[in-house]
């Protein structure tokens, strides 16, 4: 989304400016082109060299060098969009009143570019009924707040004042010019379930597999700045997706993934099934605890609800069925299998079997098949790059 995109970023003195090292890192690895101006102040905690080396251009600080007039107007009209980050108190004061006396605020004042400014400071800075005032002047006047968030401050205070982290900040973007481009998916629903299902045997143990949840947290971050609104039904997983279009619904076994996707089914445009659904469950859960008494011991299982086989013959003629198949071996058969008994559209098909795929890395090797009975192969790529591809192919779909 941010592929091309030119970025120019501004810093003030704080010392939220370290993470812009990785802010910029960050815009140049998603295709963005970056520029930086910072104020005298913010060189105090970042050096100009380091910016100028991460983002491959000069940075400004001065609008006049040893080399002559560095031009704020030119820098503005060249954007695509401004980031001021870190926005200390002052700057934000300077900014809500017009006021220019450094190489920041004279390109602020100049551009015509969409704005984001992203606070950072103190927790009475920030409650401070002037810096309050100056907040909502900002936007008043058009530009987009990106939240400060909660935790340590610099001070030793705890609560609101930090920076949004760069991932953050970089969603706010990348949602902005999805809005912009008139995405298919905008305005569309994408109900995806992610991660494992927990099976109770006991109070204290569980069956389970080895699903991360990253690639179906991939997959819901990229519908969102696609402009889908995303409800993703979250198995016990550490990685949940983060995004102001994401709704997240926690859940555990089997059955409640089944009973919170069907809920959400009928209002969905697209449903994906990338979550590990334990097949089995134990037939009976123990109140208390099984104490170990002999050398052997039974558990009796019971096949759990195939949600896509049963969403699968609930599916009206506007909805997209996406599923996932995870083979060991006849992969490709297995799948194609899978594809037609579930009525799914098409199925993303990895394979244990493929390095550096599957359970727990952060890249895939996938295949994608449909029901026209087209084949794409993949190469190893990351979860996210997966993502990106399914999401095109959903796009094309829906087109």
């Amino acid at each position: 989304m941010l592929q091309g995109k030119k970025i120019l970023v501004a810093l003030s003195g704080s010392i939220a400016a370290y993470k812009i090292a990785f802010l910029t890192r960050l815009l140049v690895k998603k295709g963005a082109a970056v520029k930086i101006v910072m104020t005298a102040a913010a060189k105090d905690f970042i050096t100009p060299l380091t910016l100028s080396t991460l983002s491959k251009n000069p940075v400004y600080s001065d609008v006049s060098s040893g080399e002559g007039w560095n031009n704020h107007v030119e820098l503005g009209l060249w954007a695509d969009a401004m980031l001021i980050a870190p926005a200390t108190t002052n700057t934000l004061a300077k900014m809500a009143n017009g006021l220019c006396d450094n190489m920041l605020l004279a390109t602020y004042l100049s551009s015509r570019c969409p704005v984001f400014f992203a606070p950072a400071m103190d927790l009475d800075m920030w409650v401070h009924p002037a810096t309050k005032n100056n907040v909502e002047r900002l936007i008043g006047y058009g530009n987009h707040l990106i939240p400060v968030e909660d935790g340590e401050l610099a001070s030793g205070l705890v609560g609101k004042g930090r920076m949004a982290e760069p991932e953050t900040m970089v969603q706010y973007l990348e949602h902005f010019f999805a809005q912009q481009q008139g995405q298919i998916l905008a305005n569309k629903t994408v109900v995806i379930t992610s991660g494992p299902t927990m099976e109770s045997i006991d109070p204290v143990r569980f069956i389970t597999n080895h699903s991360s949840g990253k690639m179906g947290t991939a997959i819901a971050y990229e519908m969102a700045v696609n402009g889908a609104n995303v409800i993703v039904i979250n198995g016990p997983s550490k990685v949940r997706p983060e995004h102001p279009n994401i709704r997240v619904v926690a859940v555990r076994s089997a059955n409640e993934m089944y009973l919170a996707t069907a809920e959400h089914f009928p209002q969905a445009d697209v449903v994906v099934l990338a979550a590990a659904v334990a097949d089995y469950t134990p037939k009976t859960v123990a109140d208390k605890k099984i104490k170990k008494k002999s050398s052997t011991f039974n558990i009796e299982l019971q096949k759990t609800v195939d949600i896509a086989a049963t969403l699968g013959k609930e599916k009206q003629a506007h909805q997209l069925m996406v599923g996932f198949a995870l083979e060991t071996n006849d992969a490709l058969q297995n799948a194609q299998r899978k594809l037609a008994s579930k009525n799914l559209d098409f199925i993303v098909l990895n394979s244990l079997e493929d390095k550096n795929a599957g359970f727990g890395h952060d890249t895939n090797k996938v295949t994608f098949i449909d029901k026209v009975g087209d084949i794409t192969h993949f190469e190893v790529k990351s979860k996210a790059e997966v993502a990106q591809d399914i999401v095109k192919k959903v796009s094309n779909h829906l087109a």
